[in-house]
């Protein structure tokens, strides 16, 4: 079920209504029901894969009753190995199966011999990488002995499946969320207004920025070889602010609606693009994927300790694996080392951790060497996109190719379309305004209750902008990863 379809503007307010005014108080009765929408908001797109959401839910549930019964350490460790095999094998069987089923047939192709296999047609459930994360952050803890053990199965099921950010996070830590399913929830009317004030800004990235983005961004990137090179350029920024607008636009709305449950869920994007870093970018940039693998992998590989270079090979993990999870290709593999090239020269002078605060702070324009570096950082940024959205690593460097000395006649006209691309320029501008004097706030739409005439006025231009200015609806991006 779509965020921004009309299935889910009917499911959203009747699970409302019947969470807050049928089953007001009655807290095991509200996380029973939010399991019950959680499953049917999934299972709207296949019901079939529910199965693999109740298996990740039992064997960790059940490995933390039993983590709490044993105090040895080996078995301790066999629990723990248990819930990872299970969790990563279910998740590498769908993601990745076929992935190093033709790598390994091309790698014996090139001493000669051939190998007969053939790949199975696996459809990949959608969030998977984003649910078995957030289930495997509870068996971990469990086992470091950070949390302790639920008792309570279906409060554990309702935050393994809680459907704002089931699908496309943000990634939950069990310290974090599970204990917001023990604690009795009163409807707040300012929670629910900012709440829904997050939903519209959310729906305005996806509907108006992300969608007509694409629209262009696929145009140039699947007849690349027809392009000239400004034209490619263009596209790779279709792209940038594509990807930025769906996935922190999910984002946004997801948080917004967990808001109104009550429920207060971690950031997961930061204005990234006024970053003055790569750094910086990644502290801004999918929060919650990159917090957990530097809690979960990297400080356990040693992180910044043990001398430089083991802090390098740390980094270059990190980033490698990041690009993994993000699908099963060479791309994203070559995308997240790209990233930690560019990390590599921050990380080798101790400059990696300069720029922590606002950018600007206080202030309306920043200074000449911030504007340089967000420039620097976008532009790098916007390189590796290309690496992310391209269908293979022969299409991305041929891209490259393309903007360094392209030959394609086609070319993009910018009043072309009944003004459509002046019109979607114009809405990136107003995107990036609101979000530079929104900087400090955790969402655009976040305005002083006091102004309140401002607030709903705003409000109201933004959600009519949706619907009139909206592109061809489209899934979010990273419900394939």
């Amino acid at each position: 079920m779509l965020f921004n379809s009309v299935d889910f503007a009917i499911f959203l307010p009747v699970v409302f209504i019947i969470y807050w005014f049928v089953l007001q108080g009655k807290l095991r009765l509200q996380n029973f029901f939010i399991t019950l929408a959680s499953y049917l908001f999934y299972g709207w797109w296949d019901w079939k894969f529910l199965s693999l959401i109740i298996l990740s839910t039992f064997v960790d549930y059940s490995i933390g009753r039993l983590l709490e019964k044993e105090d040895r350490t080996s078995y301790r460790k066999i629990y723990l190995w248990s819930s990872i095999v299970v969790n990563l094998g279910i998740l590498g069987f769908f993601k990745y199966y076929n992935f190093f089923l033709e790598n390994f047939i091309q790698a014996f192709s090139l001493f000669g011999s051939e190998i007969r296999a053939s790949s199975l047609s696996i459809i990949l459930p959608v969030g998977i990488s984003f649910y078995t994360f957030q289930t495997l952050s509870y068996t971990i803890d469990v086992y470091r002995k950070k949390l302790q053990p639920t008792h309570d199965f279906i409060a554990f099921s309702a935050f393994v499946s809680f459907f704002p950010q089931l699908v496309a996070g943000p990634i939950e830590r069990a310290l974090h969320l599970l204990p917001q399913f023990y604690r009795k929830r009163h409807f707040n009317y300012k929670l629910a207004v900012d709440g829904s004030q997050q939903i519209i800004w959310g729906l305005f990235k996806k509907m108006v920025i992300a969608d007509n983005c694409a629209e262009y961004a696929n145009m140039i990137f699947q007849n690349s070889a027809e392009y000239n090179p400004l034209s490619l350029i263009m596209g790779a920024l279709f792209f940038t602010f594509q990807i930025y607008g769906d996935f922190s636009g999910y984002s946004d709305i997801a948080i917004g609606t967990a808001r109104l449950f009550g429920f207060d869920l971690m950031r997961n994007f930061a204005y990234p693009y006024f970053s003055r870093d790569i750094a910086e970018f990644w502290r801004r940039w999918h929060i919650s994927l990159s917090t957990w693998f530097r809690d979960y992998l990297y400080i356990p590989l040693g992180g910044s300790r043990g001398g430089k270079w083991r802090n390098i090979r740390n980094v270059f993990i990190i980033f490698i694996v990041s690009g993994f999870w993000h699908g099963a290709n060479w791309t994203f593999i070559f995308w997240g080392f790209l990233n930690a090239l560019y990390f590599l020269p921050l990380m080798l002078t101790n400059l990696n951790r300069n720029n922590i605060g606002v950018v600007a702070e206080g202030r309306i324009f920043p200074k000449p060497g911030e504007i340089i570096g967000i420039l620097i950082t976008f532009w790098l940024t916007v390189l590796a996109w290309i690496f992310f959205r391209a269908e293979n690593l022969t299409h991305a460097f041929s891209y490259l190719e393309g903007i360094l000395i392209g030959t394609g006649q086609n070319q993009i006209d910018f009043f072309a379309d009944n003004y459509q691309m002046l019109f979607l320029f114009v809405f990136i501008v107003m995107m990036l305004s609101v979000e530079w004097l929104q900087r400090d706030k955790e969402h655009g739409l976040q305005i002083n209750p006091s102004k309140r005439k401002l607030s709903w006025a705003l409000n109201l231009v933004v959600f009519t902008l949706c619907f009139l200015f909206e592109g061809n609806q489209a899934d979010f991006i990273y419900f394939q990863f």
